[in-house]
Order: C-alpha cells, then structure tokens, then sequence
C-alpha cells in the first residue's frame, strides 16, 4: 500500500479530516476532533501510526517486527506501523480498528454530528 491509497481509504469513512497540525510532513486524519492515523509523507519505507486494542496491539507486536509501539505516543494503545510486507488486509484491519476507538470515544454530540453529516 502506499499513502495515496491510505488516505483514500480513511477519506471514504464519515467524518474524516486531514490537516498538518506538527510539521509540513505528518498529515494527521481525525474523525470528529480525535486524531486516528498520523503518517509521515516524506518518510521511506511508509509507515503509519493507529490506534488499537491494547490487547491486540501486543500480539501484533510479537507477530510483526514492523509494528512496535509509537513513538512520542500512548505505547499501550498506539502502534507505529511500517507498511511495507504486511498484507493489506493487516493494514486496513488497524486502520478500521483505530477509527472505531476514536469515533466510540466521541461525545454523543460528536457521534451524531458525524453519522447525520
């Protein structure tokens, strides 16, 4: 996968937004207020962070040496991902799994300001 096919991914989920809140190089998509996926544009091999279960999120570690814990972020619930030889699949599993956290974790105001956009 590369970036363009990251970002069409999360842009096809409601309530999506992109912006470049750190720096000129991480974009940063948020569902409602709430940051789900940051990706470093510039960076080679791609790699992305999300947001998963900490339970799931310890087995991917030990089963994927290119998932670790992310840097500057909540070691337990956030994984630094390098896409590079991991299925799509894998891939698109965390990227649903991180939107479904944050988007649970909306106020109910924000859950329906989304679902009725």
């Amino acid at each position: 996968m590369d970036a363009n096919e990251i970002l069409d991914y999360c842009l096809a989920k409601k309530g999506v937004t992109e912006s470049f809140p750190f720096d000129n190089e991480t974009l940063v998509l948020k569902v409602g207020t709430k940051m789900f996926l940051l990706m470093a544009l510039e960076k080679q091999p791609l790699g992305i962070n999300v947001k998963t279960d900490p339970e799931w999120s310890a087995e991917l570690r030990e089963q994927y040496p290119q998932i670790t814990g992310a840097y500057h972020m909540n070691k337990t619930h956030w994984n630094s991902v390098l896409v590079d030889g991991l299925k799509r699949e894998l891939v698109l599993k965390m990227i649903d799994q991180s939107y479904d956290l944050v988007f649970s974790s909306l106020t109910k105001k924000g859950k329906e300001e989304i679902l009725n956009s």
